[in-house]
């Protein structure tokens, strides 16, 4: 277990730098029909879609004001009209950014391929020195959707990674050599035994902590494993169940501001999932800091992790 001294610590160890999250405001967001079929958190449209986006809208100018309030550096982009994006708010499925690098992922639903854009990654690349496009593997039905499909443990260098439609093994293993990274994977199932679509519902890692659904992964050997990793590399970790996952309690993330404050960012929904002791074990790790997404997390089958892309580089 470890104690207040022994985090403050480590942080001071890691030397980490302010966090810079890049965000996505969106203009039609809605119901995916493309992605539903591997996504069990999204709901069908019971609203028109004019209210659903601007209610999405509202959601999504609370949590940057937040973040922004915090200190944290948030860099928006308005999503385009056209092409119809409905799920454009979640741009960390698309793009991951690295110590020297921009990885471009290719992705299962057709119409969210069209996210990508090259103004986006223009912003970012001056500071990039390669960029690594794996969007071609599309054309071959080889889907790896960035950090939905990976989460990172940028300093140990592991990837973390639930093997499903949207998550390739071997394009993971394929970046992990490009990145310098350890892959370690899994099987993760809903209560109905179906695939969770994407790793970073079920788990999240901080510097110091790790939130993750231990019963979504069957197979004890694998789970071992994960567990083992995490322990290794000073993490305590908090155990969450099937509803507080299924609440976006593993769709957290770990920032920090200008000042070097550290913030633990998940939606409202998620935090009210959580017991009392699960609260006392992240504060430990940083402020938490919760915003209500409940039309985001509803039609869009994602919460506040998905909403963020790291930029690292």
């Amino acid at each position: 277990m470890l104690t207040k001294l022994s985090i403050i610590n480590t942080f001071a160890e890691m030397k980490e730098k302010a966090s810079k999250i890049l965000m996505v405001k969106p203009v039609r967001f809605g119901f995916n029909e493309e992605t539903a079929a591997s996504n069990s958190f999204q709901n069908k449209a019971d609203a028109e879609a004019e209210s659903i986006q601007k209610a999405a809208l509202s959601e999504f100018n609370e949590f940057t004001s937040k973040l922004k309030n915090a200190g944290i550096n948030v860099e928006i982009f308005e999503d385009n009209l056209e092409p119809h994006t409905p799920d454009s708010i979640f741009p960390n499925n698309w793009i991951s950014f690295h110590e020297n690098a921009i990885v471009l992922y290719p992705m299962l639903a057709e119409n969210r391929r069209k996210e990508r854009r090259k103004d986006i990654i223009n912003h970012f690349s001056e500071k990039a020195n390669k960029l690594i496009d794996l969007s071609e593997n599309e054309n071959e039905l080889i889907f790896l959707e960035g950090t939905g499909s990976i989460v990172f443990d940028y300093e140990h260098h592991l990837a973390f990674a639930n093997i499903s439609p949207r998550t390739n093994k071997e394009l993971l293993n394929k970046l992990c050599g490009m990145l310098g990274y350890e892959a370690i994977t899994f099987k993760a199932v809903d209560t109905g035994g179906a695939d969770i679509y994407h790793t970073n519902v079920l788990m999240c890692i901080g510097k110091s902590f790790a939130v993750i659904c231990k019963d979504c992964i069957p197979d004890k050997n694998e789970l071992n494993k994960v567990i083992s990793k995490l322990e290794s590399t000073g993490h305590e970790i908090i155990d969450i169940n099937y509803d507080q996952m299924n609440s976006f309690a593993g769709n957290m993330y770990h920032l920090f501001n200008k000042d070097m404050k550290s913030y633990i960012v998940m939606s409202e929904q998620a935090y009210l999932s959580l017991r009392k002791d699960q609260v006392e074990q992240l504060s430990k790790h940083g402020q938490i800091l919760h915003s209500p997404l409940y039309t985001i997390e509803k039609y869009g089958g994602g919460s506040a992790r998905c909403m963020m892309a790291d930029v690292r580089n």
